[in-house]
Protein backbone atom coordinates (compact mmCIF):
# COMPACT_ATOMS: atom_id res chain seq x y z
CA UNK A 1 0.00 0.00 0.00
CA UNK A 2 1.63 3.17 -1.10
CA UNK A 3 -0.38 5.14 1.81
CA UNK A 4 0.78 4.03 5.08
CA UNK A 5 0.92 5.33 8.94
CA UNK A 6 2.73 8.76 9.36
CA UNK A 7 1.81 9.56 5.62
CA UNK A 8 0.03 12.98 5.22
CA UNK A 9 -3.03 11.94 3.85
CA UNK A 10 -4.08 13.49 0.06
CA UNK A 11 -7.23 15.80 0.19
CA UNK A 12 -10.10 14.97 -1.26
CA UNK A 13 -13.76 16.72 -2.94
CA UNK A 14 -16.08 14.21 -3.33
CA UNK A 15 -20.07 14.36 -3.47
CA UNK A 16 -21.94 12.97 -1.04
CA UNK A 17 -25.56 11.23 -1.81
CA UNK A 18 -27.08 14.73 -1.22
CA UNK A 19 -25.10 15.97 -3.96
CA UNK A 20 -23.01 18.18 -1.46
CA UNK A 21 -19.15 18.85 -2.06
CA UNK A 22 -17.41 17.03 0.66
CA UNK A 23 -13.57 17.77 1.22
CA UNK A 24 -10.40 16.28 3.58
CA UNK A 25 -10.59 19.93 5.06
CA UNK A 26 -14.27 19.65 6.44
CA UNK A 27 -12.92 17.27 9.41
CA UNK A 28 -10.19 19.13 10.63
CA UNK A 29 -9.77 18.68 14.65
CA UNK A 30 -11.54 15.37 14.23
CA UNK A 31 -10.16 11.69 12.98
CA UNK A 32 -11.42 10.80 10.17
CA UNK A 33 -12.44 7.07 8.82
CA UNK A 34 -12.88 6.23 5.61
CA UNK A 35 -14.34 3.19 4.93
CA UNK A 36 -13.55 2.08 1.18
CA UNK A 37 -15.81 -0.66 -0.47
CA UNK A 38 -16.64 -2.13 -3.93
CA UNK A 39 -20.04 -1.38 -4.83
CA UNK A 40 -23.29 -0.72 -2.68
CA UNK A 41 -26.09 -3.37 -2.67
CA UNK A 42 -23.69 -5.97 -2.36
CA UNK A 43 -23.67 -8.54 0.72
CA UNK A 44 -20.06 -7.73 2.13
CA UNK A 45 -20.17 -4.12 1.02
CA UNK A 46 -23.68 -3.70 2.93
CA UNK A 47 -22.62 -5.60 6.13
CA UNK A 48 -19.10 -3.14 6.16
CA UNK A 49 -21.18 0.04 6.11
CA UNK A 50 -24.04 -1.68 8.69
CA UNK A 51 -21.05 -2.45 11.30
CA UNK A 52 -19.79 1.20 10.64
CA UNK A 53 -23.72 2.59 10.77
CA UNK A 54 -23.61 0.21 14.21
CA UNK A 55 -20.54 1.85 15.86
CA UNK A 56 -21.10 5.18 14.82
CA UNK A 57 -21.82 6.33 18.24
CA UNK A 58 -18.69 4.71 19.61
CA UNK A 59 -16.69 6.27 16.49
CA UNK A 60 -18.39 9.74 17.55
CA UNK A 61 -17.12 9.07 21.29
CA UNK A 62 -13.52 8.82 20.15
CA UNK A 63 -14.00 12.16 18.21
CA UNK A 64 -13.88 10.16 14.81
CA UNK A 65 -16.40 10.70 11.90
CA UNK A 66 -16.96 8.04 9.25
CA UNK A 67 -17.38 8.31 5.55
CA UNK A 68 -18.00 5.18 3.00
CA UNK A 69 -16.77 5.27 -0.32
CA UNK A 70 -17.29 3.63 -3.71
CA UNK A 71 -17.36 4.30 -7.41
CA UNK A 72 -21.26 4.32 -7.46
CA UNK A 73 -23.29 7.41 -8.37
CA UNK A 74 -24.45 9.55 -5.51
CA UNK A 75 -28.15 8.46 -6.94
CA UNK A 76 -27.51 4.90 -5.78
CA UNK A 77 -25.87 5.74 -2.93
CA UNK A 78 -28.46 7.47 -1.50
CA UNK A 79 -30.70 4.29 -2.24
CA UNK A 80 -28.11 2.46 -0.49
CA UNK A 81 -28.13 4.43 2.46
CA UNK A 82 -31.70 4.88 3.08
CA UNK A 83 -32.38 1.50 2.65
CA UNK A 84 -29.50 0.17 5.59
CA UNK A 85 -30.17 3.24 7.62
CA UNK A 86 -26.28 4.43 7.26
CA UNK A 87 -25.98 7.41 9.17
CA UNK A 88 -22.88 9.48 8.04
CA UNK A 89 -21.86 10.06 4.23
CA UNK A 90 -21.38 7.80 1.29
CA UNK A 91 -18.91 9.79 -0.81
CA UNK A 92 -18.83 9.21 -4.61
CA UNK A 93 -15.51 8.47 -6.62
CA UNK A 94 -17.40 8.38 -9.83
CA UNK A 95 -14.26 9.09 -11.58
CA UNK A 96 -12.18 7.23 -9.51
CA UNK A 97 -9.11 9.98 -9.07
CA UNK A 98 -9.90 9.93 -4.73
CA UNK A 99 -9.31 5.62 -4.78
CA UNK A 100 -6.52 6.14 -7.11
CA UNK A 101 -4.43 8.79 -4.96
CA UNK A 102 -5.15 6.64 -2.33
CA UNK A 103 -4.13 3.58 -3.49
CA UNK A 104 -7.37 1.67 -3.22
CA UNK A 105 -7.96 1.07 -6.84
CA UNK A 106 -8.89 -2.39 -7.73
CA UNK A 107 -8.43 -2.88 -11.68
CA UNK A 108 -10.05 -6.43 -12.21
CA UNK A 109 -13.49 -6.76 -9.70
CA UNK A 110 -16.12 -9.16 -10.79
CA UNK A 111 -18.19 -10.74 -13.68
CA UNK A 112 -15.62 -8.36 -16.14
CA UNK A 113 -15.85 -5.60 -13.99
CA UNK A 114 -12.86 -2.56 -13.93
CA UNK A 115 -12.27 -0.01 -11.70
CA UNK A 116 -13.95 0.00 -8.33
CA UNK A 117 -12.77 0.53 -4.83
CA UNK A 118 -10.95 -2.25 -2.83
CA UNK A 119 -12.07 -2.99 0.17
CA UNK A 120 -10.14 -1.08 2.79
CA UNK A 121 -9.97 1.17 5.66
CA UNK A 122 -7.89 4.25 6.25
CA UNK A 123 -7.97 6.16 9.66
CA UNK A 124 -6.59 9.93 9.37
CA UNK A 125 -5.91 11.95 12.42
CA UNK A 126 -7.31 15.78 13.05
CA UNK A 127 -3.82 16.46 12.21
CA UNK A 128 -4.40 15.06 8.24
CA UNK A 129 -2.11 12.42 9.32
CA UNK A 130 -2.61 8.52 8.29
CA UNK A 131 -2.44 6.23 11.01
CA UNK A 132 -4.01 3.03 10.05
CA UNK A 133 -4.59 1.84 6.61
CA UNK A 134 -5.81 -1.57 5.52
CA UNK A 135 -6.79 -3.06 2.36
CA UNK A 136 -8.56 -6.29 2.38
CA UNK A 137 -6.85 -9.41 0.23
CA UNK A 138 -9.48 -9.67 -1.95
CA UNK A 139 -13.02 -8.03 -1.77
CA UNK A 140 -15.24 -10.95 -0.48
CA UNK A 141 -12.76 -10.24 3.00
CA UNK A 142 -14.31 -7.96 5.43
CA UNK A 143 -11.86 -4.74 7.51
CA UNK A 144 -10.71 -5.93 10.67
CA UNK A 145 -12.65 -3.64 12.47
CA UNK A 146 -10.68 -4.47 15.82
CA UNK A 147 -7.61 -3.16 14.21
CA UNK A 148 -9.46 -0.22 13.80
CA UNK A 149 -10.76 0.21 16.66
CA UNK A 150 -7.00 -0.57 18.04
CA UNK A 151 -5.55 2.01 15.85
CA UNK A 152 -8.53 4.56 17.32
CA UNK A 153 -8.27 3.86 20.48
CA UNK A 154 -4.09 5.03 20.55
CA UNK A 155 -5.26 8.42 19.75
CA UNK A 156 -7.22 9.44 22.73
Amino acid sequence: MALSPGTKAPDFKLFNSDKKEVSLSDFKGKNLIIQFFPAAFTGVCTAQMCSSRDELSLYNGMNASVVGVSVDMPFSLGEFKAKNGINFDLLSDFNKDFIKAYDMYLENFALGMKGVAKRGVVLIDKDGVIQYAEQTPSPGDQVNFEALKAALEKLK
